[in-house]
């Protein structure tokens, strides 16, 4: 890299993007300027910078410390910056341990990806003044931070994402206040996790605690899903009237979806912008409205309730190109599905290569490894968690011996004595041992 950058001049470089460098390699580069020699400094006004996964230990102040700050000192008049697009753990920065001294009045947009809340609101409080574009991916949102300073406004602030994988549990005091601050705001994106105590985010929720604050607000386009524990099962709302609430949005489609759990005695609702642009689809019930996610690469289904032939079908119709899915269901079908009956519909799932069978009931193991209306990849990764111990690995004598017993029972509920015999051997599988068995 030090090579081509020391080659020639380059008077007419305004852009620099630097994608899978190393660590030390980065610290290198920002740490002295040799390598930009020929590289006007002042004139550089864009910067990608994608750092590798480092083999030894990577410390965070190094990053945050030597290169996120050194950025600044070196190229005084950046106005975009893309610190680690690729939104990988190590290259999350974070100011919880020491505040460099970071400041530009130049920068407009920057996309980045922090540990904690109290990170971002470094950024936005101490650090960037003029920012007008700002996408950030926040590892944890929980605690209570420090006083937000609501009275203390961001007028430049034109575009705001906010992404949290990590569940939220203080929403309305730490993401509220802040959005109440981005009173110039045009286009928000807000993508959370949230446990709450005091009901559903619905469409009158966003209006009179975000949108209202924002009348300059044209583009809102938002993935939430909320958890809400409580035992206090009277007065539920249901799903139309949660649906109604999002009649006045007129940009988007707005899809929302509420399930009851009486079993665990918590509820959850999801609500979102269409069409739907994650590349995962988590927690996916009987109630699931259907849809086209050509994104979506993950999902997970759980209900209280038995998931149907059809149920499995629309699954495989709605996420064409999925890779992983994972199934969380102890009810058992009442809709038996047997290989002679011929009124089903064969289920396909091209792309999928793990599958992720948890606390599930026999009758899904048997419909996703033995049915002849489910047709999986032969390089399908398959795994059970219903085993205390790990099973002992198969041999092909003990095979042989499976395979002749289940050959030799002819007396009453044999059936059911073949289903267990080769359930037990599916669970013993490993790797692609199964592709030989299915056979």
């Amino acid at each position: 890299m030090e090579r081509i950058l020391l080659a020639t001049n380059y008077p007419n470089l305004h852009e620099l993007s630097l994608y899978d460098i190393d660590v030390e390699k980065a610290i290198s580069l920002f740490n002295d300027d040799i390598a930009f020699t020929h590289v006007n400094k002042n004139q550089i006004s864009s910067l990608v910078i994608d750092i590798s996964k480092d083999k030894n230990y990577i410390s965070r102040q190094d990053i945050t410390n030597t290169i996120f700050t050194n950025i600044f000192t070196m190229f005084t008049n950046l106005q975009y910056l893309n610190f680690s697009p690729t939104l990988i753990w190590h290259q999350r920065l974070s100011f919880d341990m020491v505040s460099p001294n970071v400041l530009s009045s130049n920068l407009l947009e920057l996309h980045v990806s922090v540990i904690y809340f109290t990170d971002l609101l470094y950024l936005l409080n101490e650090c960037f003044n003029q920012l007008r574009i700002l996408y950030v991916n926040v590892h944890r949102i929980i605690g209570r931070s420090p006083t937000i300073h609501s009275e203390e406004k961001l007028p430049n602030l034109r575009c705001f994402s906010l992404y949290s994988d990590m569940r939220v549990h203080f929403y309305d005091e730490l993401i509220v206040p802040l959005l109440n601050r981005m009173l110039n705001l045009e286009e928000l994106d807000l993508h959370l996790r949230v446990d709450r105590y005091k009901g559903f985010i619905d469409g009158n929720d966003l209006k009179e605690n975000i949108i209202n604050y924002m009348p300059r607000l044209n583009k809102f386009t938002f993935n939430i899903c909320l958890f809400n524990r409580t035992s206090n099962q009277i007065n539920l709302r249901s799903n139309e009237d949660i649906q109604r609430t999002f009649k006045d949005f007129k940009n988007n489609q707005i899809i929302s979806c509420a399930d009851y759990f009486q079993e665990k005695k918590h509820s959850y609702c999801h609500i979102y912008s269409y069409p739907y642009r994650m590349k995962y689809y988590d927690n996916i019930t009987n109630n699931f409205p259907g849809g086209l996610f050509k994104y979506v690469h993950k999902v997970s289904l759980y209900d209280e309730h038995p998931f149907e032939h059809e149920f499995f079908l629309q699954i495989a119709q709605s996420f064409p190109f999925m890779k992983e899915l994972t199934v969380n269901n102890c009810k058992p079908q009442k809709n038996k599905l047997y290989n002679d009956n011929k009124d089903f519909s064969i289920i396909e799932y091209p792309y999928l290569t793990s599958l992720s069978l948890i606390e599930v009931h026999d009758d899904y193991i048997e419909q996703f490894l033995l049915d002849m209306k489910m047709c999986l990849p032969y390089n399908a990764s398959r795994s059970t968690q219903r085993t205390m111990f790990k099973p002992k690995p198969l041999t092909v004598s003990f095979v042989y011996k499976k395979l002749k017993e289940i050959a030799q029972l002819t007396e009453n509920k044999s059936r059911q004595r073949k289903s267990d015999i080769i359930k037990s051997l599916l669970v013993s599988c490993q790797s692609h041992e199964i592709r030989y068995l299915v056979r």
